[in-house]
């Protein structure tokens, strides 16, 4: 198997810009261990933290993106997953319909990848890992 390459940009809060280069065999372990260097930095908000603040502005677009980025950024969800989480997060309801177009929406502009199994729809952030991993197939 060839070595693959994972690169993250990560912004601070001052503007500060951290760039993270894996290269090497990437598995679903040194992926969370990489994003939990990213969280360290910063990369991604608690839930109590400044951007609370800036959530009213927010679309719900942006708040499932958020909720996708945070609680999901390697591993498949559902829409279900989705809608849990954005309202243990927000506080507020949120129809599973809005969800599913959302994420709809999200794999047509390349953000997610779709998989459906026996009816079951799955969804994962699109990365050029699973890129690569998908053209490899």
């Amino acid at each position: 198997m060839p070595a693959r390459k994972m690169r993250v940009e990560v912004y601070d809060d001052d503007g500060n810009r951290y760039t993270i280069t894996f290269d090497g065999h990437v598995t679903r372990d040194k992926a969370i261990r990489l994003f939990d260097l990213i969280e360290l930095l910063g990369g991604v908000p608690e839930p109590n933290s400044n951007w609370g603040r800036r959530i009213s502005d927010m679309s719900k677009f942006d708040k499932v993106h958020l909720i996708i980025t945070k609680h999901f950024p390697v591993m498949w969800f559902s829409s279900r997953d989705i809608q849990s989480a954005y309202e243990q997060e927000f506080k507020e309801p949120v129809n599973l319909s809005t969800i599913s177009t959302y994420l709809s929406r999200m794999v047509n502009r390349e953000i997610l990848l779709k998989s459906n199994t026996n009816n079951i729809h799955r969804y994962r952030i699109l990365t050029e890992i699973t890129q690569l991993s998908n053209f490899s197939r």
